[in-house]
């Protein structure tokens, strides 16, 4: 750890807290600032080791919430791609100091928000022509940024939304892929040495959270606006991503 032990805990906490709200149905938005959140506590490749078995939990309970509602196609066009995509990924973090996955993170965190602040008009100046290859396109572009971040977002959103996919079947196939890109991602985490099994039992305690937070989630969607929780995880992003930079 690079902080005390109770600034680890109480991230920790919140962290798993997040990564459950959303997986319960508030989307990506809360799960992408997991990862940044955690690198302020302790180095970015001991990080996603940590947080992969949490995100694993979270989609058993965030599939049976949407069983069955995804639309199979997509997902076997986009995970190809996914599989590519994590390969990539994996080989990076292998390879580069955890100063500069830091930086990384904190790159694609940003520009997760600018994403996000331009989405409408991004999708609005795209005349779109369905080709195959775009599937394995953004599956592979939403791997790699998971697996270096835990954050595959933009590239699935844009996809999805093309093809036009009502909103319960584009919150049930985002699920569905990222729950099957996960798990691609253990293997692959697990013989870089990324999985710190001391610690990963050391925090099963947390576990507990996850079908609370799912749950939350699932109820605080039809409580809270969706536009403002999602610009309140826009502004911690930014914050966050400085913080990285700048520690």
């Amino acid at each position: 750890m690079t902080s005390s032990p109770t600034a680890f805990l109480i991230m920790l906490v919140a962290v798993t807290f997040l990564v459950s709200l959303s997986k319960g149905g508030l989307g990506g938005m809360a799960g992408t600032l997991s990862a940044p959140l955690m690198s302020l506590v302790m180095p970015v490749n001991q990080v996603l080791g940590l947080l992969l078995p949490i995100m694993l939990l979270a989609d058993l309970f965030s599939l049976a919430m949407h069983w069955r509602r995804w639309n199979a196609r997509l997902v076997w066009l986009l995970l190809p791609g996914g599989v590519v995509g994590v390969s990539i990924g994996t080989y990076f973090i292998a390879n580069v100091s955890g100063e500069v996955l830091k930086i990384g993170l904190a790159v694609i965190s940003i520009l997760f928000v600018i994403y996000k602040l331009f989405e409408k008009r991004i999708l609005g100046s795209i005349k779109y022509q369905e080709k195959g290859w775009h599937g394995w396109l953004a599956g592979s572009t939403a791997g790699f940024t998971s697996a270096i971040a835990h954050s595959g977002v933009p590239p699935i959103s844009i996809y999805l939304m093309l093809q036009n996919v009502i909103p319960r079947v584009f919150v049930a196939t985002c699920v569905l892929f990222y729950a099957i890109l996960n798990w691609i991602k253990v293997p692959f985490y697990y013989f870089t040495g990324m999985f710190d099994f001391q610690r990963l039992w050391s925090i099963a305690w947390v576990f507990p959270i996850v079908p609370l937070g799912v749950w939350f989630g699932s109820w605080l969607v039809t409580k809270v606006s969706k536009i403002v929780f999602d610009n309140i995880i826009l502004v911690l992003l930014v914050i966050t991503a400085a913080l990285l930079i700048f520690d």
